[in-house]
């Protein structure tokens, strides 16, 4: 009995009106595939990634559909391009998305140079570390090619000095600061204590050149350190109480320049 429900039903009409279509060749869903007077199954779609879109038109308007183009136009420079710090038409470079402005650190390294000019008090507000980490770098080497490897002591002394002093300038101010700016301006300041370096390279600094150079590097980078810190910090009248501690630790970058501290260490 179930079977012969079962053969009307699939003789019904609505059924054989649905399947009723001659099969196509090369068409792989029969039940999808385009009559004479019919287009596409879904109208105003396009007919493949790369053709052209045609514009939605209401049932019962005549006349051809306009065309938009579909393709995408390739980026120009080449898969090169992701590799350099130019970066895409309309998109910040490279650098400048890891923190690296050549022209902020150009300012701030001509302000440490020029430590008789007035300081702006917003210099820090784009504080950096590609600046100061370049320049502990150098210091490093030039250091090491005048026979004194003192990685470990810059480093330390650097990271240690940091932490004391952004204890004190805390204490001492009422806005406060953050680590990253402090660690930032001693970074920058150590620049005239690279130049000591370089010149350690060629003359020998274990005499009275050495020592006349290195208290004037001294001088030179704590005028410019607490000059900052003053400004940003708004503490005119505690310059000195600033300077005091700036100048302990750029002293002692200033011994590792004129001597090698681990000679006695290594010659045992």
């Amino acid at each position: 009995m179930w079977q012969d429900t079962a053969s009307q039903y699939g003789a019904s009409s609505s059924h054989s009106q649905y399947y009723g279509q001659t099969p196509q060749q090369g068409v792989p869903l029969q039940f999808y595939a385009p009559g004479p007077d019919q287009g596409q199954f879904y109208p105003g779609s396009r007919s493949s990634l790369e053709g052209n879109m045609g514009a939605h038109v209401p049932i019962g308007q005549g006349g051809p559909a306009p065309a938009f183009g579909g393709n995408i136009q390739p980026q120009p420079g080449g898969w090169w391009t992701a590799f350099g710090t130019g970066g895409f038409e309309g998109e910040p470079p490279l650098l400048e998305e890891l923190g690296i402005n050549f022209s902020h650190i150009r300012a701030k390294s001509m302000t440490v140079l020029n430590p008789l000019r007035r300081v702006d008090e917003r210099i820090m507000d784009d504080a950096d570390l590609a600046g100061p980490l370049l320049f502990f770098f150098c210091f490093g080497v030039l250091l090491l090619l005048s026979g004194k490897p003192q990685f470990g002591y810059i480093y330390g002394f650097g990271l240690l000095g940091s932490i004391s002093i952004y204890t004190l300038l805390n204490l001492m101010s009422e806005n406060g600061i953050d680590a990253y700016r402090v660690v930032s301006v001693l970074g920058y300041c150590l620049l005239p204590m690279v130049g000591v370096g370089a010149i350690s390279v060629v003359v020998t600094l274990d005499g009275i050149l050495g020592y006349v150079l290195s208290l004037l590097s001294i001088i030179w980078c704590t005028f410019a350190a607490s000059g900052i810190f003053v400004a940003v910090l708004r503490m005119s009248d505690q310059r000195l109480l600033v300077a005091y501690p700036v100048a302990l630790l750029y002293g002692c970058f200033g011994l590792l320049s004129v001597f090698n501290v681990g000679a006695g260490s290594t010659a045992r």
